[in-house]
């Protein structure tokens, strides 16, 4: 089976590579890392792109240097909060409901 790992925030991404690779070593088929905030910092894309990851997936919340994504090895792709924040605000300004932006009635 599949395994999805989770978290905030990667910075060098030892703990998640780490991870990872226990998961593929006890059977995981395929690992995925999903994080909000991706730094990238010292050797986690070459960490993510020698790991057993299958892919990293982060929001745009932090201004990634150029080649993050190709530095991995591609593993990495970031998904942008444009169209959430941008929906925050204008129900905020309509004074709506923000949570049933989070699945919250």
């Amino acid at each position: 089976s599949d395994a999805i790992l989770i978290d905030d925030m990667i910075d060098t991404a030892g703990t998640l590579c780490e991870a990872a690779n226990e998961l593929k070593r006890r059977g995981a088929k395929r690992v995925f890392a999903y994080a909000t905030h991706g730094l990238f910092s010292g050797p986690a894309c070459d960490r993510i792109k020698k790991s057993a990851l299958e892919q990293v997936i982060v929001t745009n919340t932090i201004n990634h240097k150029d080649g993050v994504v190709e530095r991995s090895g591609n593993k990495i792709q970031v998904k942008s909060v444009a169209v959430l924040l941008a929906e925050a605000i204008r129900r905020i300004h309509h004074k709506e409901s923000v949570s049933v932006l989070f699945g919250e009635k």
